[in-house]
This record gives structure tokens, C-alpha cells and sequence, in this order.
């Protein structure tokens, strides 16, 4: 019999609070590192998109006068380390990082390489927004275009985002539409299986990708 629900989400914040403990002495070492190195905040923090708990077919609860939108899931704010110069998409607007970005700081590029940028998710963890697994939340303005371009692709939002995930254990970062249709394959095979062993080996799978700096850049 598999685990509950409850069981998994306890799987995710007892793993989330271990890791705060575990990595605060070194979140505070790049904290000071992203301020000494460059201008701007230590922790960026973007909208992103949700887990979608409504039922197909469900319109939205609230309605008024105004055109409703629709933007896929719960938005939240997620926190990461700040790898990029605060001007980065001025003139671009929301655009994914390509390898040897010029945007991408110094000490940017080392985090990213090594994931570390995305390590204050853990509080985000801990507040409910996410999972430590799942699939990786996109921005509102990139979710809709996704939306409109690969089929299937808002059925990704019926589990809560995660840190990591199948997708980021088989692929590395999102470089064009190729790269996004096959992660959305990885997607929907865990909305098909998720569970708690299938987190439990995902979190394990995810050790050698962060400590070999697989598929970051």
C-alpha cells in the first residue's frame, strides 16, 4: 500500500528543514559573495506559477465585470540567489539563460553551475509553494506562451512545482522548444507516478547532478 498524501508532503519538509540546517553556514557564504561581487540584492525574487488545484472544466471562483485571466495556477514568489546583473532583461524582457550568458555574473555562473542559486527555494519549501520534487515552475509570461505553443503543457501544474524533479534528473536547462517538449514528457510521466518513492529516488538521484554540476550553466 502506497504511502499518503500526508506522508509525501512530510517528505518534503522534514528533507527542506533538514537541508536549511545543513546549507545556512554556506547560504551565508554566498550571500556575502553575491554582495561583495555585485551591485544589487543578495535574493531575487520572481512571480511564478502554482501548483492548479481546480478540476478540468472549473471556471474561475471569483467573477466580475472585468475579463477574468486565467494564469494556470496559484502564483507565488520564489526566491533564488541573485546570478544575474539587475538590469538583465531590460530590452529583453523574460527570456531564458543561454550558455555563457553575459548577463550571468562571475560568482553567478558558479552557483548556477553547481545549482546553488536555487537554494533559498527550500524556505519556499517550507511555506507551501512547493515541493523539494516536482516540476519546475515557469514565469506567468512564459507559462502562457508555453501554454499556447506545446500541447498538454498546462497539465504539469497538477502537482505542486519542486526544486528538482524528474526532468531536471534526466535533462539539463531548457536551451529551445526541442528542450521543453521533452521535459514536459518527464513532467507528465511524474504527475503520472508521483509519490512518495518516487520522490524519495528523485532526492537521491538529485545528490550526483548538484555534486558533479550536471546540466547547469
Amino acid at each position: 500500500m502506497a504511502p499518503p498524501e500526508g506522508a509525501r508532503r512530510a517528505l518534503n519538509v522534514v528533507v527542506a528543514a533538514v537541508l536549511v540546517v545543513i546549507t545556512l553556514p554556506l547560504m551565508v557564504v554566498v550571500s556575502i559573495l553575491v554582495k561583495l561581487t555585485s551591485k544589487g540584492p543578495v535574493l531575487y525574487r520572481q512571480t511564478r506559477i502554482g501548483i492548479d488545484r481546480r478540476l478540468p472544466g472549473d471556471l474561475p471562483t471569483r467573477i466580475t465585470k472585468q475579463r477574468v485571466c486565467d494564469v494556470g495556477g496559484v502564483p507565488f514568489v520564489i526566491y533564488k540567489f541573485r546570478t544575474m546583473r539587475t538590469d538583465a532583461e531590460r530590452g529583453t524582457g523574460a527570456v531564458w539563460a543561454t550558455q555563457a550568458d553575459p548577463r550571468v555574473t562571475w560568482i553567478g555562473g558558479l552557483l548556477r553551475q553547481a545549482r546553488l542559486d536555487e537554494l533559498p527555494q527550500l524556505f519556499n519549501v517550507l511555506k507551501g509553494d512547493m515541493n523539494v520534487v516536482g516540476p519546475r515552475p515557469e514565469r506567468p509570461s512564459i507559462f502562457a506562451r508555453l501554454t499556447d505553443e506545446v500541447e498538454r503543457y498546462p497539465l504539469r501544474q497538477r502537482v505542486r512545482p519542486g526544486i528538482t524533479g524528474l526532468a531536471q534528473v534526466s535533462q539539463q536547462y531548457d536551451r529551445n522548444m526541442d528542450d521543453v517538449v521533452r521535459k514536459l514528457e518527464f513532467d507528465l510521466e511524474y504527475v503520472r507516478d508521483q509519490g512518495f518513492w518516487t520522490d524519495l529516488v528523485i532526492i537521491l538521484k538529485t545528490i550526483p547532478v548538484v555534486l558533479f554540476r550536471k546540466g547547469g550553466w
